[in-house]
């Protein structure tokens, strides 16, 4: 390791084979906790190349439990965290909603590490019981449309590093790779991301990859359709900027997107959106990242008509029928 940081300190990049091997490595317990967090921090400093990103991607995935699906059709909706931004849980509710308008979702996420309440943090806190039983999560799909995939339990190796994550408290590599190793590797994909510079980085990663996907960016510095300023849309074939008003809803303040204090605040609020007892604000911000999700798996649908399954799918609390059937089918 120490070889690989004096070439990292002197501004040199990793070739995706060297990346690949560091992260094995890092995961097989082969570096102290100093060397890691020294690893890590290169990434804070400078921005990660396409290759380093690839080769990291490959490692975990390689080491990854992988579920499978009886169909290939399920789509991820999440972002990369580590905007700062302390929003409530937007990703996680939009997958409800997604799956509320008929659609299969796969959903990877984890405790939170740079906020108060990632979509484990607040699953958990509503009753939903993490498994990787590969037939249970086979009968979630099927019953309510949608499964929680909790990263620990199909990245085993990342064990060693969560105490080191958890202690640095900001945004690392593992934060830009989250999104992009679903074990089970769905064929769509939705993916936040907190800066431009990270959509084109994701652009390039998965432009060779069979499945559709869209990168949205809020240029206020959001991993996710805030929609309190224009946002970038990427996906494989376009790229376009689009305002609030083309979606058909108002712009938001910054403060309507406040994910509270706790992870209970957080649990109380997913469920006062559900419910439809939230503010329009808040209902509109998962409205509108449902509907590039949707569109995303439709992309013949009009903008407006995929808001307008998102709308019915959460006012219909069809979206609160389908998180009330994972939760209360669980085996």
């Amino acid at each position: 390791m120490k070889a690989i940081l004096t070439n990292l300190f002197d501004h040199k990049s990793l070739t995706r084979v060297e990346a690949r091997e560091v992260l094995m490595n890092i995961s097989s317990g082969k570096y102290n906790p100093s060397q890691v967090t020294a690893f890590m921090s290169v990434y804070l400093m400078r921005a990660i190349t396409v290759e380093e990103l690839s080769g990291l991607r490959d490692a975990m995935m390689e080491m990854s439990i992988q579920p499978q699906f009886d169909t290939h059709s399920t789509i991820d909706i999440v972002g990369t965290g580590g905007d700062g931004k302390d929003t409530f849980n937007i990703s996680t509710l939009s997958c409800f909603v997604v799956a509320g308008a008929g659609y299969k979702v796969t959903k990877h996420g984890n405790y939170g590490v740079s906020s108060v309440s990632g979509s484990s943090d607040v699953l958990e806190a509503l009753g939903y019981k993490f498994t990787n039983d590969n037939d249970e999560l086979n009968s979630q799909l099927d019953k309510a449309g949608i499964c929680f995939l909790h990263a620990p339990l199909f990245h085993p190796a990342m064990k060693s590093v969560a105490p080191v994550r958890k202690e640095l408290g900001v945004r690392t590599f593992f934060n830009m790779l989250g999104p992009v190793v679903n074990p089970c590797k769905p064929k769509l994909a939705m993916l936040g991301v907190y800066s431009l510079e990270m959509a084109r980085l994701y652009n390039y990663l998965l432009q060779s990859e069979e499945m559709n996907y869209s990168i949205v960016h809020s240029f206020d510095g959001y991993d996710e359709i805030s929609l309190t300023s224009a946002f970038k849309l990427i996906s494989k074939n376009k790229e376009m900027i689009l305002e609030p008003e083309m979606l058909g809803l108002k712009k938001l303040k910054a403060s309507d997107l406040h994910g509270g204090s706790s992870v209970e605040s957080a649990a109380q609020l997913f469920k006062d959106i559900l419910n439809v007892n939230a503010t329009i604000a808040q209902q509109d911000v998962v409205i509108a990242n449902s509907a590039i999700a949707i569109q995303t798996i439709e992309p013949a649908f009009s903008i407006g008509k995929c808001v307008g399954l998102a709308q019915e799918s959460l006012k219909s609390k069809a979206a609160l029928n389908v998180f009330n059937k994972l939760i209360n089918d669980q085996e």
